[in-house]
């Protein structure tokens, strides 16, 4: 397959339903999409886990565009998912909205069953009684649990999850193939690694420690302060992630051998130490303030359902559609330093 014809634009006659576009990946992702002449229709509940207003204003941008339509409404309610499969009948399906968050997932149980199970049971159903071209669901880095073999690979075992979040993942990768299997749903989920940049996530650590320092406030960093045994992450870009994301929507498993349903990891094949992610968030917050930035730190140990090393193997979808990310954590965390300066007016 030539890279040429991965890069081709979603076919702009399709419409395609992106639920949680309200938040970080969809709405970037409704963006690419809205800006190649595609109908977007974006699902989103625009709950509280972190603040509505960054939701709010995402959603502000997506606005102008003629071909975008929003629908407020929880996939945890059925009758909202019929209604909207009824109505706009999407060919392409980007299921993003969830519960997120390992943590989290510790203090609030039930949103995770309720968001993560009972929500995508609701949409594999739509998907069952109003065909699509594809189904693309988010999955999580989180199914590798405490798997020490890195990189991280698709046929890797994954029945040992370390978080109620990372459980609810690994189920709907279960869920969606036996839906494929029995009804022949085009069905691919990508596992994430840790995604950032601006307008991101706030419960994220690279957020969290800015806000943190702004407030005047000591950054928690869980690593015990050992260097030598710092924690790893495979941290990727928003942009690379939606670029990989648009050349797979319009290239949907073939029933080949057994179900049309397909997992690729979908990250950046190159960890980081937290010690060095967090120099250089200090380097480009200097840089885009035009002073010197030090966090102060607080060091504690690692948390429960948090793993030692995120890592992952992208030969798959490499191959596949050509996937290859190109921002190194320099430049995407310049950027999410220079967004976050000016969209909270900071000094």
């Amino acid at each position: 397959m030539k890279l040429d014809d991965n890069c081709k634009p979603l076919d702009t006659g399709k419409t395609c339903l992106v639920t949680g576009a309200a938040g970080f990946i969809g709405y970037f992702l409704a963006k690419r999409l809205l800006e190649q002449g595609c109908r977007v229709i974006g699902l989103d509940n625009l709950n509280d886990y972190y603040e509505v207003s960054l939701k709010n204003a995402r959603l502000e941008r997506l606005k102008p565009f003629e071909r975008f339509a929003f629908i407020k409404g929880d996939i945890a309610d059925k009758d909202v998912i019929t209604a909207v499969f009824e109505q706009h009948k999407p060919d392409i399906v980007v299921h993003l909205a969830a519960q997120a968050g390992v943590r989290y997932s510790i203090i609030n149980p039930d949103a995770y069953i309720q968001s993560n199970i009972v929500g995508f049971f609701h949409l594999l159903e739509a998907c069952r009684h109003h065909p699509v071209d594809h189904l693309v669901y988010a999955s999580s880095s989180s199914v590798y649990g405490a798997n020490s073999k890195v990189p991280f690979a698709e046929m890797d075992v994954v029945d040992h999850p370390v978080s109620l979040y990372a459980a609810t993942k690994k189920s709907n990768e279960l869920m969606a193939h036996t839906y494929s299997h029995l009804y022949g749903i085009p069905a691919t989920g990508l596992r994430f690694f840790t995604v950032y940049g601006p307008m991101g996530r706030p419960d994220m650590a690279y957020f969290s420690f800015t806000r943190s320092y702004f407030a005047g406030r000591p950054i928690r960093v869980f690593n015990n302060g050992d260097a030598d045994n710092d924690l790893y992450r495979d941290y990727t870009y928003i942009d690379d992630i939606v670029e990989g994301m648009e050349r797979l929507l319009h290239h949907p498993p073939a029933p080949d051998s057994g179900a049309p349903h397909r997992v690729y990891n979908i990250g950046n094949n190159r960890p980081e130490k937290l010690t060095v992610f967090i120099e250089t968030l200090e380097k480009c917050l200097s840089q885009a303030l035009g002073r010197e930035v030090v966090f102060e730190k607080i060091f504690e140990p690692i948390q429960p359902g948090d793993v030692p090393a995120t890592f992952a193997s992208t030969e798959l979808l490499e191959r596949a559609v050509g996937f290859k990310p190109r921002t190194t954590i320099e430049e995407g965390l310049q950027k999410f330093a220079d967004w976050y300066v000016e969209f909270y007016q900071v000094k």
